[in-house]
């Protein structure tokens, strides 16, 4: 099969080959894809997992083709090549650190499966990170991680993960946008690393660990993983409930089924691994996981006795923690796991292993995203999207803390409130996107169609909804502006 072109027309590929990257992933059968995993779970106890996120956005700050210096006329860089050219600002001076972080694991990896060890990793990347480093010329984090993406003697330790391609947050970003962002996440891996390693990305890492509990966006949230072949997805413990009593989950170490349903009484379900709470980046960089696992053993599930997986992800880059004390603590602790009854793992190999032990999605107990079981408790069975408006706002009046904003890895900070300008515009580029774009069925290999949606994803990613109103909520209105113009003047 032809592989995909990364780039076309100085465009990171994100549309136009569709149905090829479908294929591609309805033609890996997921019973041979962890083959090659050579950890006998026959004695596995228990088990850990951890997950590195890297990103960084796409913002308007480079050199002006004609010179000039606002904001209307920067070139569109990655934040690594701001930081790189401007280094006594704030913490920017970390850049050549965090260039380093992006391509490290595979020097790890490598080492540690020549010395007879068997190290583990999950990886995600976003969209933006990918087209930014390849812009700036840093090949050599592709070379590096192609080695243990593609190299038939490393790829069984390195399990990469699905995510949006702008880094955007599912609970306030359009439905219709989101599944774009999935879909062009995939094209773009498949671009960079080949249609078989996009074969074998079966898990599904939300920015932010933002899941959304509005249900209409929630179901359309899980059907979009499901329809792009996800097999499961990664959540935050305090972002979900249990459907029965809408408390907390009684085990957050077994995987569990996400069972979302619309207001029009459609359901969509996937698997469910629990992140648990935490300070991410030093119980990743401490490899807290491990430990905790080893003070686990099997537990129920399907009639079966299984091990209980402890999973978390953290920043791969950013913290003092993630960029010194993690290289050493992950070497230690491969060296100590390997060959144990409480190795290391990733997810889909654990649960292929317990696809093999006979426990498949329907043994797994059932959660829902949290505050849900009060909407359910007032509204009937495909009442529809009306009826539940109006029972939200019900719960609103009557509770002030009830939201529909949706969980997070935070319960400190919002992707919404204070941010209505910013929401505004994106919402106006979205709905004029669907009208000049989707409803006159723009075919997605045109440039202006590529070029349209480049914009509308690099303005939707969340880190202009993260440091409060200025600089950065600026850089996602111009993108907006920017994306307006394509929109109007393309189509």
């Amino acid at each position: 099969m032809l592989e995909i072109p990364e780039s076309e027309r100085g465009l990171p590929s994100v549309s136009g080959h569709e149905l090829r990257v479908a294929e591609a992933r309805a033609a890996s059968p997921r019973a041979a894809l962890f083959a090659e995993s050579r950890i006998d779970f026959a004695r596995v106890r228990s088990a850990s997992a951890v997950a590195l996120h890297m990103h960084q956005p796409l913002i308007p700050a480079g050199p002006s083709p004609n010179g000039g210096t606002s904001l209307t006329s920067a070139a569109l860089i990655s934040n690594l090549e701001h930081m790189l050219n401007n280094p006594h600002q704030g913490d920017n001076h970390n850049a050549s650190v965090f260039h380093q972080c992006y391509k490290r694991m595979s020097g790890f990896i490598s080492t540690l499966v020549d010395a007879g060890q068997q190290p583990r990793v999950m990886l995600e990347y976003s969209g933006t990170l990918f087209h930014g480093l390849r812009r700036m010329g840093l090949s050599d984090v592709f070379d590096d991680l192609r080695l243990i993406t593609c190299g038939v003697r490393y790829r069984h330790a390195v399990e990469w993960l699905g995510a949006p391609w702008g880094h955007a947050v599912a609970p306030s970003t359009p439905s219709h946008d989101y599944k774009k962002h999935v879909l062009a996440w995939q094209q773009h891996f498949a671009a960079l690393f080949g249609l078989e390693a996009l074969g074998r990305v079966r898990g599904f890492s939300p920015s932010e660990m933002a899941l959304p509990n509005h249900p209409d966006t929630a179901y359309e949230f899980v059907k979009s993983l499901v329809d792009a072949g996800y097999d499961w997805v990664l959540v935050q413990e305090h972002s979900v409930e249990q459907p029965g009593s809408g408390g907390a989950l009684e085990e957050k170490h077994l995987p569990h089924l996400l069972v979302c349903t619309s207001s029009s009484g459609e359901a969509a379900s996937i698997i469910a691994i629990i992140k648990t709470q935490g300070s991410d980046t030093k119980l990743v960089g401490q490899m807290q996981p491990y430990y905790e696992a080893k003070n686990l053993s099997r537990a129920p599930l399907g009639g079966k006795l299984v091990p209980r997986l402890v999973t978390q992800i953290a920043d791969g880059e950013n913290g003092g923690v993630m960029m010194n004390e993690f290289p050493s603590k992950y070497l230690q602790v491969v060296a100590e796991a390997s060959g144990t009854d409480t190795p290391l793992v990733n997810v889909s190999e654990y649960l292929e292993q317990l696809r093999l032990m006979g426990v498949g999605p329907e043994h797994l107990p059932k959660l829902q995203p949290v505050l849900q079981k009060r909407i359910w408790d007032r509204l009937p069975s495909g009442a529809g999207p009306e009826r539940l408006a109006a029972v939200i706002n019900e719960l609103k009046r009557e509770d002030d803390r009830f939201h529909m904003d949706g969980g997070s890895w935070t319960n400190d900070i919002s992707w919404v409130k204070g941010y209505d300008a910013l929401l505004n515009d994106m919402e106006r580029v979205s709905a004029l996107f669907h009208e000049k774009v989707t409803r006159n069925g723009v075919p997605t290999h045109e440039h202006r169609y590529q070029n349209a949606l480049f914009h509308l994803m690099c303005s939707q990613t969340s880190c202009f909804r993260y440091w409060g109103e200025g600089a950065w909520t600026d850089y996602g209105r111009e993108i907006c502006r920017r994306t307006r113009a394509i929109l109007t003047h393309d189509f």
